[in-house]
Formats: C-alpha cells, structure tokens, sequence
C-alpha cells in the first residue's frame, strides 16, 4: 500500500496513528505530496483524487481510497476489525458522529490557515475567519465538557482529537487552547506520550 501525505498533514497525521496503533505502519510506504490551493497537481487530480486532497491510500490492486476516516476504517477492518472503530451497535455511531465533528474542525482551521496566509491580504475576510475560527473552538468546548470521551479506550475520536488539538499548537500557536480547556491539555499531554503520536508530529516550525 502506499499513501499520500504530508508532514504537515493533520489528516494524513491521523491515519500515520492509525496504522501505527493498529501494527500495520510496515506495510504502508509514505509517498511525500504536495497538494496548494492555487497550486496546480494535474497528475494528483487525474491519477489520485480530483479533490485534490491529503492523504490517500493506494491499494496494490490500484484501488484508490480517500478520506482520512475512510481509510482509517479500512486499516481498522484491515487489522480485524473493531480495534479503533467500534464494530456495531450505538458505540459505532457515537464515535463516527464524534469523528465528523472534529474533522469538521479540522477543515475549518485549516481553512483559516488559507485565509491568513494563502488569500492576498486586501482580499481577506475577517468575519469568515472569526466564524470558521469559532466553530473549531466551540468543538474544543464540547470535548473538553465530555471527559468520558477523553477517558474511555482508544479509539479513532481521542486519534482525531490529539490532531486537532497538535495542529492547533502547529498553526495556531498563540491561540491559547491549553489555559481555555485543562481537561484536554491533561489528555493531549497524555496522548504524546504515545510513540505513535511522537513519530507523526508536524516538522519543527
């Protein structure tokens, strides 16, 4: 298998956790990929993904699976099934439905990294950033308000989770996430620990 990513990735971050966690980090050989808004890839979008998005899974049959949480639920299935994902019941909705969440916030950081440093700054909308900004620190709010999430075993949501909060320290320096919500900054300094959490962090700024 190979996979497309980025060190700087917090999606491709997740799914490097993923196969760590799951013991498939072996199996997989990192092809580095540089994918910009405004920065044309005309063989990523033909030959990979049209949306041009990090990371992908290319299986040895050529078979092409994107989306972070897709692949990570390939990984899961790959390694029996049920390891990070639950397999039925309530439990499976819960985490997919935690997981949305925080890939939402995701997305929304990362498009306030666009605004602030891609978009031409006479062209910037601070509202939009402030509102995209918000939804990511109200989605920090309501984790920090369900330490049953942070407690329970691992699974993909405390996964997503840990990358969110890195790429927000990555990024986001000074946003000052830490002193806003203890709980989260006791289970991110617990989650770094984890060797699969230390071998994916983001290069040094």
């Amino acid at each position: 298998m190979k996979l497309t990513f980025s060190p700087s990735s917090p999606f491709a971050r997740k799914v490097r956790i993923c196969a760590i966690e799951l013991g498939l980090i072996d199996k997989i050989e990192f092809i580095p990929t540089t994918v910009a808004p405004g920065t044309p890839n005309e063989k990523y979008t033909h030959d990979i993904s049209p949306l041009r998005k990090l990371p992908a899974l290319i299986l040895d049959d050529g078979t092409v699976i994107v989306d972070s949480y897709v692949i990570c639920e390939y990984l899961d299935d790959l390694a029996g099934g049920g390891k990070l994902i639950p397999a039925s019941g309530i439990a499976r909705w819960k985490v997919k439905s935690e997981h949305a969440m925080l890939q939402g916030m995701l997305d929304a950081m990362l498009l306030c990294r666009y605004e602030s440093m891609l978009r031409p700054e006479a062209q910037r909308w601070q509202t939009w950033y402030d509102d995209q900004w918000d939804r990511a620190w109200q989605g920090f709010a309501r984790f920090e308000a369900q330490p049953d999430v942070l407690a329970r075993p691992l699974d993909i949501t405390q996964i997503a989770l840990t990358c969110a909060l890195g790429y927000a320290d990555f990024r986001f320096p000074d946003c000052g996430w830490r002193n806003s919500f203890p709980k989260l900054a006791a289970f991110y300094a617990t989650m770094s620990q984890r060797p699969s959490v230390q071998a994916s962090a983001p290069p040094k700024a």
